[in-house]
């Protein structure tokens, strides 16, 4: 299964006709609600956690 936001780039006709032939099922997620993707989620916060601390630690500005 693969799952998706309904992007455009997941609609294309190619895309399902290639999930057809190998047997994968495309789900699509409702959109504009990241709190179905737990996992990602928790990933992304952490990066950005990272990220900001990094940035404080050497001092820059806060618009950073």
């Amino acid at each position: 299964m693969v799952r998706s936001d309904g992007g455009g780039e997941y609609k294309s006709n190619e895309l399902k006709r290639h999930y057809e032939e190998i047997g994968l099922q495309h789900n699509i997620t409702c959109p504009y609600t990241p709190q179905h993707n737990g996992v990602v989620e928790r990933k992304n916060r952490a990066i950005m956690n990272m990220a900001k601390s990094m940035l404080k630690a050497k001092g820059m500005p806060n618009y950073f």
